[in-house]
């Protein structure tokens, strides 16, 4: 995590925070990005991570200080993908959804294989992929807690937009994610956690 990373990740979230649709709603949907941070810093020496698992994290970070600030279901640029495509709903949740798969699914493998979890590759995909449903799955649960408790808020943070399916396709976007994931970047991210080994060694 460097001077640049941190300089990108705090000029979008202090854009983030101005003037954002609603204060409670930016707070609940920067909030994994804040906890992130303080994680990462806490950390940074014992356990540092690779450069594609920060780059990754930074970029789910901006998507959730983007969908904070407009609400997902306002965000301006989706909005003209739904008009120009004549699309029903503004997906830019689903994007979202699909992040909450796709990066969460290289950070768990670099902890299980880092910490030699497993051997078996098959057996590392398998737990990969469980672990990201369940993160899926946990933020649903939130949202539907959100829900109960605050109906004013429920409606931003949800960003349902009538559709009905929106629970189970948000957790099938994970899903995608999580499977592409693993074999776009696999490789890569080997190379890069043979190099922090070898640092480390």
């Amino acid at each position: 995590m460097t001077k640049t990373w941190l300089a990108v990740f705090f000029s979008v979230l202090i854009w983030s925070a101005i003037n954002p649709k609603d204060y409670p709603t930016w707070l609940l949907e920067t909030s994994p990005a804040l906890i992130a941070l303080v994680i990462l810093i806490a950390t940074r020496r014992r356990f540092p991570l690779t450069n594609l698992a920060y780059g990754l994290i930074l970029i789910h970070s901006i998507i959730l200080m983007i969908g904070g600030h407009y609400t997902y279901a306002e965000v301006p640029l989706f909005d003209w993908l739904k008009v120009t495509f004549e699309l029903e709903r503004n997906n830019y949740d689903k994007l979202g959804h699909l992040a909450q798969g796709f990066i969460p699914a290289i950070i768990a493998r670099e902890i299980l294989i880092r910490n030699q979890v497993v051997k078996s590759r098959k057996w590392l995909n398998f737990l990969i992929i469980c672990i990201c449903l369940a993160i899926a799955a946990f933020y649903e649960l939130i949202e539907w807690f959100v829900a109960l408790v605050s109906k004013e808020a429920a409606e931003s943070f949800l960003g349902t937009q009538g559709y009905i399916w929106d629970t189970q396709s948000d957790m099938a976007y994970a899903l995608g994610g999580a499977i592409s994931a693993i074999i776009m970047l696999s490789r890569i991210h080997d190379r890069q956690i043979s190099k922090i080994a070898a640092r480390q060694l």
